[in-house]
């Protein structure tokens, strides 16, 4: 089968004639994938920055970590899930033995293990993955809109650690996969206003104000985020904030924003440090949380959104593209004139 691979730790994806998956273990299923989506974290390894370098010795490996599809083979101790249904996957599997495990904390796994990143992934026909990691799919759900459930997901559990409730002003700083989740969840859970960020960055502000977002603010044309905000609202204080673009300027613009109190989430991941000015962030009381992952009540209680209003979240996929145009979709990606990429191995 055809499958878009990391073949070693240089720039850039191969496509390549692979073996089909063999029978699933006991615990494991064979998903016929229906649709992948392209993730920030594949175009990251795409380019090979030193946050992935984790993968160097899983390498050669089939990337993919974002998709639905149905099940056409389950192992002898499957009972979770049946011949023929539609899914969903989470793609972090954890241990469930390990202290933060034992603890109850299972999306923090010290030995997690990701399709896509560490183990054979989703841009291929069919990929074998953990039965507890698949999501039921209610049999009218758009299964091109599930391959949004891992970065919607991503995005509430991002939401939730920010602590986003009715009535609070938020600001979404990055307009792309997670930002736009973030945004959706952040309207899903209440918030009265919602502003979506970015840089020359049109397409995607537009695709935010799609999905939820009261405003936008395009950083090109206002010189400042302060000066954008204060422009927009009459004032540049807000209640969280959230970073979602992996540049380290933005973690001092987004504290520089926040009330007293205020909540900073960074959800991008950061190829270089961060400095900040501790004397207002002390005194002003501020919170610098880290959001990664998600949580499995996130993805059900999705699935069922996306089941009862597909359209809350179809703004969000631009482009659906087949396996062989995947060069062509990452490459998009990069443009950023394009929000989700789809690719359909079918």
């Amino acid at each position: 089968m055809l499958a878009v691979r990391k073949a070693e730790p240089l720039p850039g994806i191969r496509l390549e004639e692979v073996p089909d998956p063999p029978l699933p273990a006991p615990d494991e299923v064979t998903i016929q994938v229906h649709a992948a989506g392209i993730c920030g974290s594949d175009l990251h390894v795409y380019k090979w920055g030193e946050s992935y370098d984790f993968m160097r010795s899983r390498l050669p490996l089939t990337l993919g970590h974002e998709f639905s599809g149905t099940v056409i083979a389950t192992g002898a101790n499957v009972t979770n899930v049946r011949l023929n249904e539609s899914v969903a996957v989470m793609p972090t599997s954890s241990c469930l033995r390990c202290n933060t495990c034992l603890a109850g904390d299972v999306h923090l796994c010290n030995n997690k293990k990701t399709l896509g990143l560490s183990r054979d992934g989703a841009f291929s026909r069919l990929v074998n993955v953990p039965a507890l990691s698949c999501i039921s799919l209610a049999p009218e759900t758009d299964l091109t809109l599930a391959a949004l459930l891992e970065p919607l997901s991503v995005g509430d559990n991002a939401s939730a650690v920010g602590g986003v409730t009715f009535g609070d002003t938020v600001v979404v700083l990055g307009p792309g996969t997670i930002g736009q989740a973030i945004i959706r969840t952040a309207s899903w859970r209440g918030a009265s206003r919602v502003i979506a960020v970015g840089m020359n960055d049109g397409p995607r502000l537009q695709t935010a104000l799609a999905l939820g977002a009261t405003d936008i603010i395009d950083l090109a044309s206002c010189g400042s985020l302060k000066d954008g905000l204060q422009a927009l609202m009459g004032s540049a204080t807000v209640d969280v904030v959230f970073e979602a673009t992996g540049h380290a300027a933005s973690i001092p613009d987004g504290l520089s924003i926040l009330r007293k109190g205020g909540v900073l989430v960074t959800a991008g991941i950061h190829s270089r440090p961060v400095s900040f000015d501790l004397t207002p962030f002390v005194r002003n009381q501020l919170q610098l949380r880290a959001a990664h992952g998600s949580r499995r009540k996130s993805w059900e209680a999705i699935a069922r959104r996306i089941a009862r209003d597909p359209d809350s979240v179809r703004p969000m996929v631009s482009l659906e593209l087949g396996l062989t145009q995947a060069e062509e979709g990452f490459q998009r990606c990069f443009e950023r004139d394009v929000s989700k990429v789809i690719l359909r191995p079918e």
